[in-house]
């Protein structure tokens, strides 16, 4: 059940950052409304999600996958570009997300 809350945390947040991007600095208000009820969402699932775990492995957990989340959103509906470094930066955070867990 926590996997799925952090999972849904992190999709939430991901998907708050693509609207908090076509908010024009919140200045439109469908898409600030749109970031703002998918972060209290992502909020609300993280929140669930600590009852059981740590904070600090679930907080970690929570960005890993919201950034490679963020990145893939980004590509495919923003049509921002993938670079090398850019592709290391997520791999490493996700090689740290995999080692937090680990110990």
């Amino acid at each position: 059940m926590q996997l799925a809350l952090l999972s849904l945390a992190a999709l939430c947040f991901a998907a708050g950052g693509v609207f908090m991007k076509s908010s024009a600095g919140a200045s439109r208000p469908l898409p600030t409304i749109a970031f703002l009820l998918l972060f209290i969402a992502g909020a609300i699932a993280q929140a669930r999600a600590m009852r059981g775990l740590d904070m600090g492995a679930v907080y970690v957990a929570v960005l890993g996958l919201e950034a490679v989340l963020a990145m893939g959103f980004s590509i495919l509906l923003l049509g921002e570009r993938l670079s090398l470094f850019r592709l290391v930066a997520v791999i490493l955070i996700v090689a740290g997300v995999a080692l937090l867990r680990r110990f």
